[in-house]
């Protein structure tokens, strides 16, 4: 009878809520989760109503606005065209369980890119500063770009660590990189071309990375992108930047604290 009371009282407390209050830290997770990521598992829904999942490589917009190359030969290509919700999920990968290290599910929409545009250019440029073994077949003609724009997230920062994140807790707003779009190619190439010992530190000596010929692959309103061959890291900034004024700023400031600290 005593177990059996003991049952019913726990059966009569409130379920506690899994989803914790959204906070900075959640957001600047997602953001880098997303950010940092180079492929990702995506969910499309077939003819039959039966969700295909398959393994993707990812590039981001300056919003953050997850970027795929797909070919209409595949099938995950045919159900965005039939319907273009979906979900990706992008994961940080490490030792021991893998369900201790952090992801995020993202809602999307697709939506196909005009290649002669100027916003297919840009994609076009970023996806391949991001995955440069595509140009072998960037221009093949059955090959086209989507935008995955997003709709909402799950988090999962780790054991007991869950969040419900809406698109401006993980996307830039577009205010906040126009003044990036113009000036972000330039820039790239002008650390890239000008500034190598500068790149170099910002991996080495900010991040801990190993030393290489590290190369900035893009730059948004919230840090910049490195990458050596296959290996990838992503530099939050101080503080997110709204044009070329204040990117510079920020790039002089964190190559300054990058040799104090080699």
């Amino acid at each position: 009878m005593q177990d059996a009371s003991r049952e019913e009282e726990v059966a009569r407390r409130p379920a506690q809520d899994p989803i914790r209050p959204t906070d900075d830290g959640a957001r600047a997770l997602a953001r880098e989760l997303v950010r940092a990521a180079r492929h990702g598992a995506l969910a499309t829904l077939s003819g039959d109503g039966h969700p295909f999942a398959s393994l993707t490589s990812l590039a981001t917009d300056l919003d953050g606005t997850p970027l795929i190359l797909v070919s209409a030969l595949s099938g995950h290509t045919a159900n965005l065209k039939a319907d273009p919700r979906a979900s990706l999920l992008v994961a940080r990968s490490g030792k021991g369980d893998p369900l201790a290290h952090p992801r995020i599910t993202l809602r999307v929409r697709a939506r196909r890119i005009e290649r002669e545009s100027e916003e297919g250019s840009r994609i076009r440029r970023r996806f391949l500063a991001r995955q440069p073994k595509a140009q072998l077949y960037v221009d093949f003609p059955d090959f086209s770009f989507f935008a995955l724009s997003v709709e909402g997230a799950s988090l999962n920062g780790g054991f007991g660590r869950a969040y419900e994140l809406t698109p401006s807790d993980i996307l830039a707003d577009p205010t906040q990189i126009q003044g990036l779009i113009a000036a972000e190619e330039g820039a790239v190439a002008h650390m890239n071309e000008d500034h190598a010992d500068a790149v170099k530190l910002y991996a080495t000596a900010l991040l801990g990375a190993p030393d290489g010929d590290w190369r900035i692959t893009g730059l948004d309103h919230d840090g910049l992108d490195l990458a050596l061959g296959d290996q990838v890291l992503r530099l939050p900034f101080p503080e997110p930047v709204d044009g070329p004024g204040a990117l510079r700023s920020v790039l002089v400031a964190l190559a300054a604290k990058a040799r104090t600290t080699a």
